[in-house]
């Protein structure tokens, strides 16, 4: 107190004589900081003995692992072989084909259009290919740069192998006079194509055009119920562009190698077809030079060959002759006009003309009217002394006459 009472008593701006404390550690910072050390290396030390870790310390890394369930063991006979499944009992539903877009530019006018068709689907390894798919066989596909195209291979020819009928009715048709329907122009409408697939014979023919969602399926339905199947293939008519087959159109201002292409566009559409056909063409069909490398590239891949009829200066059926190649050249339209007063008169024209010739070709569109008309004209038509057959049989009956 003495002390505090000087230091209060002392004038501002003096000090005192006497000499101020300071606080003194009981440590210095040396000694501090070297007990701090010790117990992080204590601490250290208990980790490493107390923590059950023997990899402690060590770099590490977390892996996820999946689970996968034991595959199924095959079922056993009781002689203890393996119970083999059948091909319908192990499949398992495809995916659903996938979709693309294509532009195509039109060689004429310079216009494009999109068109969507079936995406390329992946490719399967050989082994877990079935021998056939919806009855097509892989021996007579090609791959092309639109997908699959059909081939002559093995001696074996998609004519052939696609043709409808039976040897039993070729052997009977070379000894009646005989009638071959092609109903043209389906797959667009699904509808109308029901209808003629389902109503009309199995010996009519059925042409299908490239254009639609799904031909493919379309085609395998009518294949399905024995009806023979051809690929009419868009050409140029006189009035193009006015009149417009469609996208790919093959036409007479392009080469011989951007109409080929195309031509393998069409011919990618679906499969099981046993021969092509014009599809309008009026132009094309008369003009040799475009028309020739089709006919040579289509008898190459083992099809025939339909002309409509509809250009009288068509020369398909020459360059078909020259490449021996299955052709047939449709008489007349039968629904020209469509009523039934006159298409039943086409149809006994067409009789008529196959009792004089042989063979008569008819050609009708998937009509209501057509199709209802046509199917009550076959009913009777054996009963006449006239078959129905398949369009190749009529082909293969009139190169051989």
């Amino acid at each position: 107190m003495a002390e505090t009472a000087d230091d209060l008593s002392t004038p501002l701006g003096q000090q005192t004589s006497r000499k101020t404390r300071r606080l003194r550690l009981p440590f210095s910072a040396t000694q501090a900081i070297a007990v701090l050390m010790g117990l992080l290396l204590l601490a250290f030390l208990g980790f490493a003995v107390f923590n059950d870790n023997p990899l402690g310390g060590e770099p590490s890394a977390r892996v996820a692992i999946r689970t996968v369930p034991p595959a199924e063991k095959p079922a056993m006979t009781p002689a203890g072989t393996p119970v083999v499944k059948s091909a319908a009992e192990t499949a398992k539903p495809a995916d659903p084909a996938g979709k693309k877009t294509i532009t195509i530019i039109d060689g004429s006018s310079g216009a494009r259009h999109d068109v969507v068709v079936a995406g390329d689907a992946p490719d399967k390894p050989e082994s877990d290919a079935p021998a056939r798919i919806g009855g097509i066989d892989p021996r007579l596909l090609e791959k092309s740069r639109y997908g699959m195209i059909p081939v002559a291979a093995d001696g074996l020819k998609p004519f052939t192998a696609y043709a409808g009928g039976t040897e039993a009715d070729r052997a009977r048709a070379a000894r009646m006079p005989s009638v071959a329907i092609v109903i043209g122009g389906l797959g667009v409408g699904a509808a109308k194509t029901s209808e003629a697939i389902m109503k009309l014979p199995p010996a009519v023919t059925l042409a299908f055009t490239p254009y639609g969602s799904d031909p493919g399926k379309l085609v395998e339905r009518a294949r399905a119920q024995r009806h023979e199947v051809l690929l009419q293939i868009p050409m140029e008519p006189f009035d193009y562009p006015d009149n417009d087959p469609g996208p790919q159109t093959l036409l007479t201002t392009l080469g011989a190698e951007q109409n080929l292409d195309r031509l393998f566009w069409h011919l990618s559409r679906f499969q099981g077809y046993a021969g092509i056909a014009n599809f309008m063409g009026a132009r094309f069909v008369v003009t040799d030079a475009a028309m020739q490398p089709i006919i040579r590239e289509a008898a190459k891949r083992g099809l025939g060959y339909l002309d409509d009829g509809s250009a009288p200066r068509s020369v398909a059926s020459s360059l078909a002759e020259g490449q021996a190649m299955p052709f047939a050249r449709a008489d007349f339209s039968i629904d020209t006009v469509p009523t039934s007063v006159e298409i039943d008169r086409a149809l006994a024209k067409l009789e008529s003309l196959a009792k004089e010739r042989g063979t008569a070709v008819g050609i009708a569109s998937a009509l209501p009217i057509s199709i209802e008309r046509i199917s009550a004209w076959t009913r009777s038509l054996e009963s006449r002394g006239i078959l129905l057959v398949p369009l190749t049989t009529a082909m293969l009956k009139s190169k051989s006459s």
